[in-house]
Parts: C-alpha cells; structure tokens; sequence
C-alpha cells in the first residue's frame, strides 16, 4: 500500500511559533500561536461574573476579561445548568471538598425552550469555555456546557451520556468501546469517545480518563481563591493541542528547531504514543532555516493569494465577502475541443476539489464557501466530483457539510470556524518605485515555468524576455532553474534581460521574433 508522508514542521521564533502540516510535502494546515496572544484559547474554562442576561436576544453578556464582554446563548449553557451553578457556589463557599461528582445529587434538567433570565441573573458565578475564539471585532462566543478533551475520550461533567464518534462506522465497535466505556466512567460524568479511540484497550482509555479526572480536581481546588474573571483551565500549550487533535500513526515525521519545544513535544508523545517518540527530531542546521528546508516559504507565498495556480495550468480565484466566500475554479488555456471538453471539465475539477480541500484548512475558511466548477453536462460526472470532493474533506476536522452540485455547476460547502482565518500578505510592495503593491516575486517564476509547460507543447525554440532581477533568478546558480527546465522538457530557453521591462512583466518570443501568446 502507499505510504503517506505526514509531517508536522514546528518554527519558533521571539514572537510567534508556526506550525505546518504536510501531506506528502504539500502544505495542508498552517497554525500560529502568538507569544502574546489574547489569552483566549478554544477549551479554555474561565470562572466568570454574568453581566446581565438579554431577553430579547435569550442569551447573557459574561465578562471574561475580553476587551468585549463574551456571548453566552440560552443553548450554550447546557441542560444541567442548575447542577453546575450549585456546584460552583458550594464550591466556592468551601462547602465541597470531594469534586468527584459521585455523591453530589443533580438538579433537575432546565427546560430547552425556556427564557435566559429565569435560569440566570446578573453577579452570579458562572464557569464558561470557550468554543470560538474572538474573531475581528466580536468577543470570545462561549459555553457553560463544559468538556475536557482527552486523547481518546471527551470528558463532560454533570452529564450521564455515553455517545461514541460518528465516524466509527462499524457497530460492533461501537457496541464494544460503549461496554467498555460503561465499565470504568464515573458517576456524574458524561463521555464521548473520539475516532481514534476505534482498536483500542480499555488501559489506555482509562488512562485518558483518569488524567482527565485530575485535571477536573486541579480545576476545581482553584475556583474557591480564583479572582473573577480568570482563567482556571487552560487548553493545553498549542503544540500539544495540535498534537493531541491530529496526531495519528500515520505520522512519519515531526521537526522542530526550538530545543525546548523539542523535548515539550518528546514529553507529550512519551504520554500520548510512546511507539512514535523516535519521530521527533530537533532540527539544527544554521545554513538553511528549517521552513525553507521543507519548502514552506514558498508554498506560504504561492498558496495565500488571491489566485493559486495548479497544475496543468489551471488556477482558483478567491474570493471573500462579508457574507461568504466565492471560489472560481478556471481551466487555464486548454485545448476545448467538443468531444473532450467533458473530460477536460472533469479533470480540471478534480484538479480543484483536492486544492480546494487543502486551501480550506490552509486558511481555516469558514462560514460559507460556494465553488463556482466548470460546468459538465454528464450527470455521472457531477456525482464522481462531489464524491471526490467529500472524500478530499474527510480529513478535516472542523464541522462541514457539502451539498450536492446545482444544475448551475456551483457546490455549496459550510464550514465551521473557530478561529480567526490565516491571513497572510502574499502581495509587495512595488520596486518600481510606483504606489501600490505586486505579487511576490516567487509566483512570477511559478508562471513563467506554468506558461513554459504549455508553449513547449508546441514549440521548439522559445526566448523568454524579462526584467534583469528576474533574468538573473532563472540563469544564475547551479543547477540553475533553466537548466532544470532542461532536463525536464529537453528543450533549451535563451534568456534575455530587459532593462526597460517592469518587474514583473516577461514575454515569450519564437525563433522568427513573434511574440507567443
């Protein structure tokens, strides 16, 4: 069977560390965690003062210590409400010494339709996570339905369920991790087992568990001396969050070039998937950053622009509104001859599902995100791309749902955000001198060589005509780009600078000295 290479790349630097996924050396997920971040993590538990609960809108403004106060809606707060403010106020008072939920009686269940101000009132103390951070100009949305996510079980709190991952499919795999479940949750406590947690023993579950149970312990023994609004669970740092949601055996690799980090990320695979701790390695090396080695400078500048070019020529255009976001998927200059236009379609359009795939976990996407295909009339066809599409999104793991493709060709894809999208400038500013900003010069050889690859096709002597920094990038160096373009096509390109040309700008002339368009 295939191999897939999984690597994760982790850069520390003074501010910020990055994190980059890769599939096969292809760029899927990029992660930034600020040395001084707003201090709102996903997952992480605040103790908190309700500021005043809304009727109109059913929900309650919570003072988080968030510059805007955090949102709590009537649905977000949880049936067992009533327990988990009982709980918090006897704890508080001292009265509560035991946090094993076991001997604690539940108060009654709060109606799922009812009103926010018959269930809270403003000063009361309230424990709340958070489930999106904040994003622009809206404070952190949170929940008083609390849960602490293991490696392989959620643990939730004043709950009694049991409910096991969706994409387990088969049932007596179910059926088992449920029994097994069953025999070792605590009383008071609700559990959901994750994906990952399909083939395996009850020891390792039960481990998970019980570290669970001593983080809910630590949790609690702070709340009686925590100031409001502090923070009293924080999520785990974010490479072993990152680690924690999509890290799996199929990893190959993980390198990182910070020694801490190193020995962190060592530590936290000791606990997790002692079978993979040899993967780590802590990379060294002065001459070549460690984002440059894997090639992720580039593909950062390539990937986050407003067009991204694929292969075969064709390319996306995205596009972001405030209501949603417009991708465009364009076939490039391809031969469109009648019979094979269909098939033409359809692989430009697999083409794009798997770049759309990776572009929506690259920029974390979310909202609502409609796909503008090339048309194809084959009904067949239309079924074969959405299926592909959903296969190429089964590895996300944020919420999506994609809808079958309108007679107009567009797929229509939700997905669910919790972060702020990673944005990233892939424009410069201009050297000539001239206001306003040009791509990075980096996409300008990735089209030249895309433009190359068609005009190869039918023509055998080719001189490429373009500014001198340009020229110099493309012939200099050993190998130089040219030469590698040698070797793949068999074909030699002259190259000529032109000192009159803008920076960006390049043509191609035959050998008789007309332009090939």
């Amino acid at each position: 069977m295939y191999q897939v290479n999984k690597e994760l790349i982790i850069r520390s630097s003074s501010e910020a560390v990055d994190f980059a996924l890769l599939k096969d050396g292809k760029l899927i997920e990029l992660h930034r965690e600020e040395g001084e971040k707003s201090g709102f993590q996903v997952g992480d538990i605040f103790i908190a003062k309700i500021r005043k609960p809304v009727a109109g809108l059913n929900a309650a403004f919570v003072n988080v210590g968030f510059e805007k106060d955090a949102f709590l809606h009537y649905h977000d707060l949880g049936p067992n409400l009533s327990s988990l403010m009982k709980f918090i106020k006897l704890v508080s008072a001292g009265k509560i010494k035991d946090f094993s939920l076991k001997n604690f009686p539940f108060e009654p269940e709060i109606d799922k339709d009812g009103a926010i101000s018959d269930v809270l009132s403003a000063n009361q103390s309230i424990l709340v996570q958070v489930v999106k951070e904040p994003i622009s100009t809206k404070g952190p949305r949170i929940s008083s339905e609390l849960s602490l996510a293991g490696r392989y079980v959620v643990l939730v709190p004043f709950s009694d369920r049991i409910s096991i991952s969706q994409k387990i499919e088969s049932k007596e795999e179910k059926d088992r991790l449920k029994r097994l479940v069953q025999s070792i949750k605590p009383k008071g406590f609700g559990v959901i087992v994750r994906t990952v947690a399909e083939g395996k023993k009850v020891a390792e579950l039960d481990k998970d568990l019980q570290n669970l149970l001593d983080k809910w312990t630590a949790m609690c023994k702070r709340i009686p001396t925590a100031h409001h609004p502090s923070k009293i669970l924080g999520e785990l740092n974010r490479a072993s969050s990152i680690l924690r949601d999509v890290f799996n055996d199929t990893f190959t690799g993980i390198h990182i070039d910070d020694e801490d980090l190193y020995y962190q990320t060592k530590e936290y695979l000791q606990e997790i998937a002692p079978a993979k701790v040899s993967i780590v390695k802590h990379y060294q090396s002065r001459e070549l950053p460690l984002f440059e080695k894997y090639n992720i400078e580039r593909q950062i500048k390539t990937s986050f622009g407003r067009t991204v070019s694929m292969s075969k020529g064709a390319y996306l255009i995205i596009e972001h509104t405030e209501a949603l976001h417009v991708i465009d998927v364009n076939s490039g200059n391809r031969s469109n001859k009648a019979q094979n236009q269909e098939d033409t379609a359809l692989e430009v359009n697999l083409i794009a599902a798997a770049e759309i795939a990776r572009q929506l976990r690259l920029r974390d996407m979310g909202g609502i995100i409609v796909v503008d295909f090339i048309d194809m009339s084959n009904p067949d066809n239309r079924k074969v791309l959405y299926d592909f599409l959903r296969e190429e999104m089964s590895d996300d793991k944020a919420k999506h749902k994609i809808l079958p493709p309108s007679k107009f060709g567009l797929i229509q894809i939700t997905r669910q955000r919790v972060r702020p999208e990673v944005n990233i400038k892939t424009r410069e500013e201009n050297p000539n001198n001239e206001n306003g900003e040009i791509e990075a010069p980096i996409l300008i050889i990735d089209k030249i060589s895309a433009d190359l690859e068609r005009i190869f096709k039918d023509h055998k002597k080719v001189v490429l005509n373009a500014h001198p920094f340009v020229a110099a990038y493309i012939t200099k160096g050993f190998p130089s780009l040219r030469s590698k373009w040698f070797f793949e096509h068999k074909k030699w390109v002259k190259v000529i600078p032109r000192d009159a040309y803008t920076y960006l700008e390049y043509h191609f002339f035959d050998k008789e000295g007309s332009e090939i368009k």
